[in-house]
């Protein structure tokens, strides 16, 4: 085992799970960013940065969606000794109107690029679109198992990418030379509908499962009835807006040129989602 360890950020979501896992899986040491982890790391309590920064050289960020903490964050990661740090960034983070104005996660991550490219330390940038995931450990999973995924996606397209693959240029990026200075933007290798996602999910678990498309407007109201303030349920409707535009069904190359293959297809995520009971229930 590697004596200095490697600290993953988000270290129990979605990405930071499977980085957490491969680096183990390759003999590093890893030290798991969350409230949870020894030590604890929370975002939003500045006093538990050092000890999870204590002795680690390379850091994987996931930053803190709706504040502007990974500037300062990576400033006192360097003047704690870390030289390499990975961004987990976002689809269109350099594109006018992808997100709205007021998507708090895109001002997110406009400031966190800016202070990784700034900070004078090794760094590599992912910008991953819509997560494979979703449909079966995210936002459209409850929606899939009763049957009816309503969104205003219209029928545009997503290149929905696997999160294996993200994780596996992340560790590539933690791990090996090479990858300094450079920002990879990652997909599937194909855009599909939402219509046409559910269909590959509903051939292989044998669920009915429909998408219903909706106005932004009924959307909206659907889920403050359901509890949502309306902030959220606004910042919500305006992530689904680039897929209805248009704006997430273009491909990406940066899989293939971090990994040197090319990324894995959405049936592929729906077989092993499937096959490990993602949609039992």
């Amino acid at each position: 085992m590697t004596q200095q360890p490697i600290l993953v950020t988000g270290g129990t979501g979605k990405v930071g799970t499977r980085v957490v896992s491969r680096l183990r899986r390759g003999n590093v040491t890893v030290r798991v960013g969350s409230r949870s982890g020894v030590p604890r790391f929370d975002w939003t309590d500045r006093d538990t940065w050092d000890a999870a920064l204590h002795g680690a050289r390379t850091v994987f960020i996931v930053p803190h969606d709706g504040e502007l903490l990974t500037r300062p964050f990576v400033q006192r990661a360097r003047d704690l000794g870390v030289e390499r740090v990975v961004l987990l960034s976002g689809r269109g983070v350099d594109v006018p109107d992808y997100g709205g104005d007021g998507n708090a996660a895109g001002k997110t991550h406009i400031d966190g690029e800016d202070a990784v490219r700034s900070c004078g330390l090794a760094w590599t940038i992912l910008r991953p679109g819509w997560f494979a995931q979703n449909f079966s450990e995210g936002f459209f999973r409850d929606a899939v198992l009763a049957g009816e995924v309503r969104l205003p996606a219209g029928d545009g397209a997503a290149s929905f990418v696997d999160a294996e693959d993200i994780a596996a240029v992340a560790v590539a990026a933690l791990t090996e030379d090479g990858h300094e200075g450079r920002t990879y933007e990652l997909s599937g290798p194909r855009a599909l509908t939402i219509a046409e996602a559910l269909a590959l999910i509903s051939e292989a678990t044998g669920r009915s499962v429909r998408y219903v498309p909706v106005t932004v407007e009924k959307f909206i109201a659907r889920l403050e009835d359901e509890g949502w303030s309306k902030i959220d349920a606004e910042a919500y409707a305006d992530a689904i807006a680039p897929i209805r535009r248009g704006m997430d069904e273009h491909l990406s190359d940066g899989v293939q040129r971090a990994l040197g293959r090319p990324p894995r297809d959405f049936s592929r995520f729906v077989e092993d989602a499937a096959a490990a009971g993602a949609w039992h229930g």
